[in-house]
């Protein structure tokens, strides 16, 4: 069996971390570590680690924020495969047991993931259309917004040598950064079978503290140009997709009459027109 490496960051949530690490705990295969990296939380996450989970590995560092915190695990993280999982969010037992066996059916895929079960405030609601996830090829499916949900993946430790780690530079959005980078690349395995619960509606949920999400969306995509080995096709793509998004954001500082942004983004179009 491959090991696997669970990396749990988390802020000032320690009254959900522990349905996030029982659910790890309760895997019908079990990793070979669970790190939790803290990422400056000032409530009792370091105490609930201590006296009720000595078998996980505690990271702490100061509040740098999401990206900061999955990248020390990843540093720190021994196994041949990571998987990712919120505090706030929690696995089926047989989540990382189906992954594997669907892995070493097929050796040539870098990063599976599967399908999900939302709750928001306490209740079940079934996901949008946009949200729906795939499998293979899913560039295209990739850029207009976040497809792959980081607490469902397992990725190639291997991988992150090569693509890069989160960009810390992101406030939100990280992920849809880098699932773009990797799917640009290589396609991805899909379970369709719903192995993670995701839980939402909460205040302190990057989507809540965030106006605006395609502002860094479109940094994503601007980045991708610039260092992402695309092919004429996929930056074409990433092309018209970086100008709906801009055209969006004009949109939205016009009706709130923020004039400097609106010139802003409207160079920033310019710009990108000018690459079609």
């Amino acid at each position: 069996m491959p090991s696997i490496s669970v990396i749990i960051p988390t802020y000032n949530r320690a009254t959900l971390l522990s349905r996030a690490l029982d659910s790890v705990l309760g895997q019908t295969v079990a990793p070979m570590e669970i790190i939790v990296i803290d990422d400056g939380s000032t409530d009792r996450t370091k105490q609930l680690i201590d006296e009720h989970y000595p078998q996980v590995q505690y990271l702490y560092q100061d509040n740098t924020g999401v990206s900061a915190a999955r990248n020390y695990g990843i540093q720190n993280a021994k196994g041949d495969w990571i998987a990712f999982l919120d505090s706030d969010d929690a696995w089926l037992p047989e989540k990382l047991e189906k992954q594997i066996r669907a892995i070493q059916a097929h050796p040539e895929y870098k990063l599976c993931h599967t399908n999900e079960i939302w709750i928001r405030r306490g209740k079940r609601v079934n996901p949008m259309k946009k949200h729906q996830k795939y499998g293979g090829h899913i560039f295209h499916h990739c850029l207009p917004l976040c497809v792959i949900s980081p607490s469902s993946t397992l990725i190639e430790a291997g991988l992150f040598k090569e693509i890069g780690l989160f960009d810390e530079s992101l406030p939100a959005c990280e992920d849809y950064d880098l699932w773009l980078r990797i799917c640009c690349r290589y396609p991805v395995l899909f379970l369709e079978e719903q192995l993670l619960i995701k839980y939402g509606g909460h205040a302190d949920q990057l989507s809540q503290k965030h106006w605006g999400m395609d502002r860094f969306r479109v940094e994503a995509l601007q980045n991708l140009l610039r260092d992402a080995p695309l092919d004429q096709a996929q930056r074409r793509m990433t092309v018209d997709m970086l100008v709906a998004k801009l055209n969006i954001l004009i949109s939205g500082a016009e009706k709130r009459g923020k004039d400097e942004a609106v010139r802003h983004y409207e160079g920033m179009l310019a710009e990108a027109q000018a690459t079609k």
